[in-house]
Order: C-alpha cells, then structure tokens, then sequence
C-alpha cells in the first residue's frame, strides 16, 4: 500500500446554522493527520466530497464529530460509524471509508423487509464484519443504483438513498442478466463514476480453458477439452471411455450430459436436466447417442470434457472446491477448502444438486494414507492459486476471489475441473463468526477504495 490507513469513529452531533459543515476533533488527531486548526478542509465519503472547517474539542483522540445534517449530505443514516480514514495532502482531503456494496438480482420484497436469497446471511456476514473492521456495507439491485440500497439497521434491511459506492462486489445470480442492454447501460454508468466493479461477470468454461491449456505447469492437470461439434464429439467419444458435455455459460452443475462407454461401440447417457431423466436411459450406438443429444443441447455452446475416473465417497462422486481470494498485497490466497459429496444417483457434487459438504483431509484420508492425503492437498492448493493467479492476469476487469474445483482420480492425481467467479457462499462451515473468505473480500474491498482515491488524487 502506498498509503497509510488510521481507524476513526465519526459521531454525529446537532450543530445548526454556519456550525452546520464543521467536524469537531481531538488536537492528538490534528496533529496525526497533520492538518491545522481552523482550517477548512475536504470530506470526502463515497463518491461526494464536502468542505468542512476543522475544530478542536477535548474529545476521544480518534473520534470525529460530524453535524447531523453533514452525515445527511453524504446520505449516510445518523448514528456513529467506524471508517478507515486516510489523507490526500495534496487535495487537502480526508477520505472516510470504504462504501461498499453489493450488487445482486436476488431481492424478494417480504413482510419482515428484503430478502437476498441465496446469499442473504452471506450480506449480513459482510455486514457485520465491515461495520467491526471500518466502513459502510449496503445491498443494491442494478435498475435502482444512485436511488435506493439497502442497510442493516438494528438487525432489519432498510431501504435508503445510500452513498455512491467506493467499491462495488458483484453478485448477480443471472448470466442472461448480464447480457442486457439496461444492465449495459449500468455498467456503463459505473465506468464514468470510476468505481471498481470486482468479478464483473461469470466466466465461461471455453475462456478459461484458453486461458490455462498453454501453462505447461498446468498441462497435466487439464481434462482434454474441445468445443462441441459433431467432428470432435465423434473423435473424443472414440479416445475416452466417459466424457462430460457442459455448457460454456452454466453452473451450479444443470444442463450437463455424462457420456459413458459400456461396450466397445455402444454408450449410455446420464444428464442433471430438469427436462430429461437423471439415471442412465439404455445404450446406443455413436451415431444414436449424437441424434439424441442434438435436441439436447439446442443452439447452446458446450464443451466436450475428458472424463476422469475419480475417487468416490461410499460410491459417490467426490471433488473439492478451493476458495481463492486476492489479499491486501494483490497476491492469491487459499481461505476455503472443502469436499463435496455428490447426492443420491447424481454425477454431479454441486449444493444445488443435493451435495453434501465434509472437510477434504476427512475425505482424502477414506481413500489414501495420511501422509499421501496431506500431499495431495497441498498440491491442490497450489494448482488452485496458480490457476486463480493466471485467470485474473489474463483478465481486463477485476477478479477478487474465484472457486476452483478439483477433483482426484483413482492414481491420487488431482485435475482441474472448473473456475467459477461466482462461487457459491453456503459451502462453508460455521456462519457465526466472520469466515476467513468474507475477511479476504472486505479487505480487497478495502484496498480497491483506497487505492483508487489516491490514484484519482495523483492525476
């Protein structure tokens, strides 16, 4: 970091007329943000900056007091906040933060307030856990951005006009979403306000591949994968005994067709879609199995993936999920790693399909020796912050956190799955306290407003 971060509380207080834009702060603060009494300074809170007089008052050192009416300007709600706060001398400013929020297209509108689905105690983690750390947390649906969020007040969602956010997380639920046009036109908005945008779309299997299959570190670890047509479905069918049909744009495991080899010129088909039957369905010869997933796949671009034989869990499928998040230096970190356990007649481990979770060295261990285990995990670790490393330096935009998933096979060899820049928030374990990955999100959330303010003060 090029800059230093102090940790300041703000109270508001009732100051009236000309008083209306002062702060009122101890002489140690004075003296720490290096500004003179009596001297008019700039706030700056979100995307809004205010001038404001400084004064001293016999008060806590690191307390600032701010009028109600000035917390009112910056639309913040009027009770005490704690920011992190640093100092931009040469705009003489003071800049108070981060407003971060969270964009989703999961808000149900109940008697009790909103409701964010999916990642509803999720929101309230980063509440919490923003709130304790220093800054401001609020959620948001992209149509009403500028003009309503929403923010935890004595444990209830209150809708508000809420600050321009200093950092935006991206949460939306929908691939479909972000294709259109009025979400375009929000975004584009977010670009002329300069705010980062973080994990500003999913990722599609196709790209990531691309992105991984000339790592020669990598090499032996990727699955074969091909872009589906006719040519390479005839050609991957005829080297590997199971393949796996996915389509470049899904997730949570629907849509994907499993291709099995049960003799030597006949094949059966398993497929998680909610339009045609889980468990297998007969046999058919190649040319069969083509004209039967045609109407299948429709005009969807899927890949074709090698299928690798992995190791079970009481004869279900096992693959793990390692939870890689950007830390304060921009460097990758593991903060989450789980087993997933696939459901009843699923060849799938995904939660939405009815996986369940167990921890990995458990999972590991019922099939390998302790000493193996513990190797193996460790190698999925580092494939995992290679691959989320190589991901987000081949991207444009900003990846802050990425779900890699890996799966074993029967040699003990790890493989990469799948990259996912959406990844699920219920996979991990004791949601009473702030998990390491919320920590990892508020602190990239963190150093993205702060770096920004003082690259937007240099130029």
């Amino acid at each position: 970091m090029s800059f230093q971060l102090i940790s300041i509380l703000t109270e508001p207080i009732k100051l009236t007329g000309k008083d209306q834009n002062v702060i009122q702060i101890s002489d140690q603060l004075v003296k720490k943000l290096q500004f003179n009494k009596h001297r008019t300074i700039n706030i700056s809170i979100g995307r809004k900056t205010i001038p404001a007089l400084v004064k001293t008052k016999d008060i806590p050192e690191d307390t600032v007091y701010f009028s109600e009416d000035l917390l009112k300007s910056f639309y913040l709600p009027i009770r005490p906040h704690k920011f992190h706060a640093t100092v931009l001398p040469e705009i003489q400013t003071l800049k108070l933060g981060p407003i971060v929020a969270l964009l989703t297209d999961s808000i149900e509108i109940k008697n009790e307030g909103p409701y964010f689905r999916s990642i509803h105690l999720f929101c309230e983690e980063l509440q919490q856990g923003i709130s304790e750390n220093g800054g401001f947390f609020y959620v948001f649906s992209y149509d009403q951005f500028l003009s309503q969020g929403y923010y935890l007040e004595n444990g209830k969602w209150t809708a508000a006009q809420l600050p321009v956010p200093d950092v935006i997380y991206n949460r939306v639920h929908s691939r479909a979403l972000e294709y259109k046009i009025e979400f375009k036109h929000f975004r584009e908005k977010v670009n002329q306000l300069l705010i980062p945008f973080f994990n500003d779309r999913f990722l599609s299997k196709w790209e990531v591949y691309e992105h991984l299959k000339g790592i020669r570190s990598l090499e032996a670890y990727l699955p074969k994968t091909k872009l589906f047509s006719k040519d390479h479905f005839y050609e991957m069918a005829q080297l590997y005994d199971t393949l796996f049909l996915k389509p470049i744009h899904g997730s949570q495991g629907r849509n994907i067709i499993k291709i099995s080899r049960d003799l030597e010129t006949h094949y059966s088909l398993e497929t998680s879609m909610k339009t045609a039957p889980a468990e297998k369905s007969g046999t058919f010869t190649l040319d069969e199995l083509f004209q039967r997933i045609k109407p299948l796949i429709q005009n969807r671009i899927y890949i074709i993936q090698q299928g690798i034989s992995l190791m079970t869990c009481q004869t279900s499928s096992m693959d793990f999920r390692v939870l890689c998040h950007q830390n304060l230096d921009n460097i990758w970190r593991v903060t989450s790693t789980v087993a997933r356990i696939a459901g009843e007649q699923e060849f799938v481990s995904n939660l939405a399909r009815g996986g369940t979770l167990t921890r990995p060295l458990t999972a590991l261990r019922s099939c390998m020796n302790n000493k193996n285990a513990l190797e193996v995990l460790a190698l999925m670790k580092e494939l995992a912050l290679e691959t989320a490393s190589i991901i987000s330096r081949n991207s444009s935009s900003i990846i802050g956190e990425l779900g890699i998933d890996i799966g074993v096979d029967q040699e003990e060899k790890p493989w990469l799955i799948e990259v996912n820049s959406k990844p699920s928030k219920n996979f991990e374990n004791d949601l009473s306290k702030i998990r390491p990955s919320a920590k990892a999100i508020i602190q990239f959330c963190t150093i993205l407003a702060f770096e920004t303010a003082v690259i937007k003060e240099d130029i």
